[in-house]
């Protein structure tokens, strides 16, 4: 088949990589590059970077609703997009250039967590399983009726970074499992129960503030789920310090109160219980294992983190 790709982060290379090896992808369409990094340096995105690998035609509109795109890859006479990550919403006209339709690999099961960030509200919102749909689309918000789904489990200490990538490579699978069905017309669409959704919105660096007034579970989980973007926060003798790899452990205190160093890492109290950080990263410092950062940056038992 000939497939349009739009995608953008690590999430979407999975999925290239698939459809790149049994279809002839005849566009790859990703975002700009943007600048990363101390230096402002413009960085590709990942999937333009395998595309150049693959020898594959890149495109990087900045406007989708100009009509140019849509006419551009109408010329190429597609028989599918699909859309894994890519970032922005596709606009009508550009929803109705494929032959056989518009599909995106969405890493949740619909019509939980539909948006831009499902796996990352997942773990936040304490679930224990999540998973990956192949979703027939709309113009609304992930609103299109479901093809497949493939579930995982969501493991205890899942960040949301080792979960998208479980996830990728189960969406890839799930992809070119379900493209058959599509091509020869016996794939079966289900209906979103809208009533069911919730959503998934963009994270922004003030969903990455601890508030250890939380049970300790809750305080886990958003420390899993901001990592590695854009990370758990707290404020440190007036600096914003980052933590990772939360634990639950025993003790108690006033909430953000830090407890000391145990075998996990730097115990800090919660509202109810207390969670050990194995990493810290102190501002315009690496990020380190706690123990070999209190050995030269002490944080006193009693200190309370803000």
């Amino acid at each position: 088949m000939r497939i349009v790709f739009f995608g953008s982060p690590d999430f979407a290379v999975p999925a290239l990589t698939a459809l790149a090896r049994e279809h002839d992808v005849v566009a790859v369409v990703t975002q700009p590059d943007r600048p990363a990094g101390r230096g402002g340096k413009l960085h590709p995105p990942a999937v333009k970077a395998l595309a150049g690998e693959l020898g594959l035609p890149v495109l990087q509109p900045s406007n989708l609703r100009d009509g140019a795109l849509t006419v551009q890859l109408a010329a190429r006479s597609p028989d599918l997009f699909v859309v894994a990550a890519y970032g922005r919403i596709l606009p009508p006209d550009l929803l109705e250039v494929p032959r056989l339709g518009p599909w995106n690999v969405h890493a949740s099961l619909l019509p939980k967590y539909r948006g831009a960030a499902p796996i990352q509200w997942a773990i936040m919102r304490g679930e224990s399983e999540t998973g990956v749909s192949i979703m027939r689309m709309e113009a609304s918000l992930d609103t299109g009726p479901v093809a497949a789904v493939a579930r995982e489990p969501i493991r205890d200490d899942d960040t949301g970074g080792s979960l998208a990538a479980r996830l990728a490579r189960l969406g890839a699978r799930l992809l070119v499992d379900t493209l058959p069905r599509i091509a020869d017309g016996t794939v079966i669409l289900r209906p979103q129960d809208d009533a069911a959704a919730t959503l998934a919105p963009p994270l922004t660096k003030a969903d990455g503030h601890l508030d250890f007034a939380h049970p300790a579970a809750v305080v886990s989980a958003r420390t899993r789920g901001v990592d590695p973007w854009p990370g758990a926060m707290v404020m440190l003798a007036g600096e914003q310090a980052k933590l990772f790899l939360p634990k639950r452990v025993s003790g108690e205190g006033q909430p953000g109160e830090v407890l000391g160093l145990v075998s996990e890492g730097l115990a800090i109290a919660c509202g109810e219980g207390a969670v050990a950080f194995a990493e810290i990263q102190l501002p315009g410092r690496k990020r380190m294992a706690a123990k070999a950062l209190l050995a030269g940056h002490a944080i006193p038992v009693g200190t309370v983190l803000g």
